[in-house]
């Protein structure tokens, strides 16, 4: 699915904690003191085919770490991020609020202290 969507397109991965039973189930469970195994749904969709499987809990640190392996592979097709200079933002700053009031960069006149 990374390699079909590598030049154009995207892919969401959601992962969502379930028992994989109804609520009913599970509340009449719980009434009886059975202990109920949640699993991790992982999903993972391009828009147009979506894929899905079911963890256990043993399994999710080895899930983990593949799935790692795999992003890590596949992130060659991202866009570089924009940075912007912290000295060239001050400056701009500075620019429009000395223009405005071109006074602004004289000294105040000395005032009279109170008596």
């Amino acid at each position: 699915m990374y390699e079909r969507n590598q030049e154009k397109g995207s892919v969401w991965v959601t992962l969502k904690h379930s028992s994989m039973k109804s609520k009913a189930k599970r509340k009449k469970m719980e009434t009886e003191g059975e202990a109920i195994e949640y699993r991790c749904l992982v999903r993972a969709t391009d828009g147009k085919k979506t894929i899905a499987t079911s963890l256990s809990a043993k399994d999710h640190q080895k899930f983990q770490a593949s799935y790692a392996t795999v992003l890590k592979a596949h992130m060659n097709a991202l866009k570089k991020r924009e940075r912007k200079d912290k000295k060239r933002t001050a400056e701009v700053e500075q620019k429009p609020a000395s223009s405005k009031n071109p006074g602004s960069s004289k000294k105040p006149l000395p005032t009279k202290p109170p008596l």
